[in-house]
C-alpha cells in the first residue's frame, strides 16, 4: 500500500474539535535512564514526551512514571493533531516499544471506547492507530464509523459537514484500500444516498451484495430493498442528468412523469424541467416551473436567475425588477453568511494553532 491515504499528509477537516485536549499536556524529556530502560533510547533521544500535569508532579521526584502512561499519552497527541510536529517520532517509539503492530491495540482502545460511548475518545485512538498503521484496515473502518455516528448524534451544522465529510471520504477509502470488505460498500452506500446521488448509491450497494457473505443476510435484504426503492429516484436523476448535458428533450421524457408523483414536491425536479422547457422553446412551461421551484426552496439563486433573464428578454420590466431585488438580497445574506462564517474559522483557527505546546525544562524523569 502506498501513503497517498495518510492521515498524516491529508487536510484535518475535524481536528478542531480535538486540539482543546492537548491543552492538558506538558512536553518534557526524560532521563537518559528512562529511555535505555524503555528500549526506545534511539527514538526517544531528543523528543519531548506529553506529561498531564499531575504526572509530571509524580514523575520529578516521586515513583517514576509508567512506560504505558506515556504511551496513552502519545496517542491522544497524535489522535488530537496527526500534523503534530513529533508525530512521526511518537509513532516510531510506540514500535520501538510495543512492536510494528502496535496500531491494532490502538484501534482495540478505539473500539472499546465507542462501545463505552466515549466517542471522542473513540475516534482520537483511531486516528493515532491510522498515524502508525495508514492502511490498517480496522482503522480506516472504525475511523469512518466513529465519524458517521459523531455527526448523527449531533445538530451543529458546521460540525455536522465536517464529520459527514471526514465520514464519506474514509468510506471511499476504505473501499479502495481493502476493495473486498462489504461492509464499506455498506455505508459508503449510505453516505451517497443521503447527499442524493443515487446512481453512486446504486453502483456501490451492487458491489456491497457481490462481497457479502453468508453471514450478512439481514444487511443483504435490506440493501436489496433500498434498491427497490431507488428506482424512480435514479430515473429522476437520470433526468436531471441529461438536462445538464443539454439533452433536453431526453430529459423531459424522463421528469415530466414525475409531476404527478410522489416526487412532486422535489425542488430539482421542477428547477431542471425548467431549463429543459426554456431550451427547447416552451416558455410559459418553463416559468411555471421556475416559480414552483420557488415555492419549494425560497432562495434558490439560480432559479431567480433564470426569471430575471427571461423577464429581460420579454421587456417586462417589473417582473425583471422584482426577481432582480430578490438575486440581491439573496446575494448578500449569503455574502453576510460566508463572511460570518470564515471570519469565525479563521478566529477559532488562529487560537487554536497559535497555542504552543506547554514545556517544561528537560528535567531527569526516571
Amino acid at each position: 500500500m502506498g501513503t497517498v491515504f495518510d492521515i498524516k499528509d491529508r487536510t484535518d477537516r475535524i481536528g478542531r474539535y480535538f486540539r482543546k485536549y492537548l491543552d492538558r499536556f506538558i512536553f518534557a524529556e526524560l532521563s537518559e535512564t528512562f529511555m535505555e530502560r524503555s528500549g526506545a533510547y534511539g527514538q526517544m533521544k531528543g523528543v519531548p514526551v506529553p506529561l498531564r500535569k499531575d504526572e509530571v508532579r509524580g514523575a520529578v521526584g516521586g515513583d517514576g512514571i509508567d512506560m504505558s502512561v506515556i504511551a496513552e499519552n502519545m496517542i491522544w497527541v497524535m489522535g488530537c493533531d496527526p500534523h503534530f510536529k513529533h508525530t512521526g517520532d511518537y509513532a516510531a517509539i510506540l514500535k520501538a516499544v510495543y512492536g510494528d503492530d502496535v496500531y491494532v491495540t490502538m484501534a482495540e482502545e478505539g473500539r472499546e471506547a465507542a462501545k463505552m460511548g466515549e466517542m471522542d475518545s473513540a475516534c482520537i485512538h483511531f486516528r493515532a492507530s491510522l498515524c502508525v498503521g495508514s492502511d490498517y484496515l480496522h482503522g480506516i473502518y472504525g475511523y469512518a464509523r466513529a465519524c458517521r455516528a459523531m455527526y448523527l448524534a449531533e445538530e451543529n451544522e458546521e460540525y455536522v459537514g465536517r464529520f459527514k465529510a471526514e465520514a464519506l471520504e474514509w468510506f471511499e477509502i476504505l473501499t479502495v484500500e481493502h476493495p473486498d470488505f462489504a461492509p464499506g460498500y455498506y455505508y459508503l452506500g449510505y453516505g451517497y444516498l443521503n447527499m442524493g446521488l443515487y446512481k453512486k448509491a446504486e453502483i456501490t450497494w451492487k458491489s456491497f451484495l457481490r462481497y457479502a457473505g453468508d453471514g450478512n443476510e439481514k444487511e443483504r435484504e435490506e440493501i436489496e430493498q433500498r434498491l427497490e426503492q431507488m428506482k424512480d429516484p435514479l430515473v429522476i436523476e437520470a433526468g436531471c442528468n441529461d438536462v445538464i448535458a443539454g439533452r433536453y428533450e431526453s430529459g423531459i421524457d424522463l421528469l415530466e412523469p414525475f409531476l404527478s408523483s410522489g416526487f412532486a414536491k422535489w425542488w430539482p425536479l421542477h428547477y431542471y424541467l425548467g431549463v429543459a422547457y426554456e431550451m427547447t422553446a416552451r416558455r410559459d412551461d418553463a416559468i411555471r416551473e421556475f416559480k414552483e421551484t420557488l415555492k419549494l426552496n425560497g432562495s434558490h439563486l439560480e432559479t431567480m436567475e433564470e426569471l430575471l433573464s427571461i423577464y429581460e428578454d420579454e421587456g417586462d420590466d417589473d417582473n425583471a425588477d422584482k426577481y432582480s431585488r430578490k438575486i440581491e438580497l439573496v446575494k448578500l445574506t449569503m455574502d453576510e453568511d460566508r463572511r460570518a462564517s470564515l471570519e469565525e474559522t479563521k478566529r477559532e483557527d488562529e487560537e487554536l494553532m497559535s497555542r504552543e505546546p506547554e514545556k517544561i525544562d528537560p528535567e531527569m524523569i526516571d
